[in-house]
């Protein structure tokens, strides 16, 4: 399944999300930090959605509520909840 997700408050415009099952095979992000986005893409590359859930949710950009991390967690709640 690939889902597209436009992120709220941060300065990426949309994260794509390949998953089979409930195991994350490809992210990408449109704008943002690159090398951080890339490196936080492949590491969660192979996880397990509840497990990225549990570790991302939650991190702060600076003064911002949220972040790149973080949306990403909003986008795959939206599908597993």
């Amino acid at each position: 399944m690939k889902i597209e997700y436009r992120p709220q408050g941060t300065c990426s415009s949309k994260i794509e999300i390949e998953l089979e099952n409930d195991v994350i095979g490809k992210v990408s992000f449109t704008g943002g930090c690159s090398g951080n986005l890339q490196g936080l893409s492949r590491l969660v590359d192979g996880m397990k959605v509840n497990e990225v859930i549990k570790r991302l949710e939650g991190i702060r950009c600076g003064n911002r509520p949220t972040s790149c991390p973080d949306q990403l967690c909003q986008a795959l709640k939206s599908l597993w909840g």
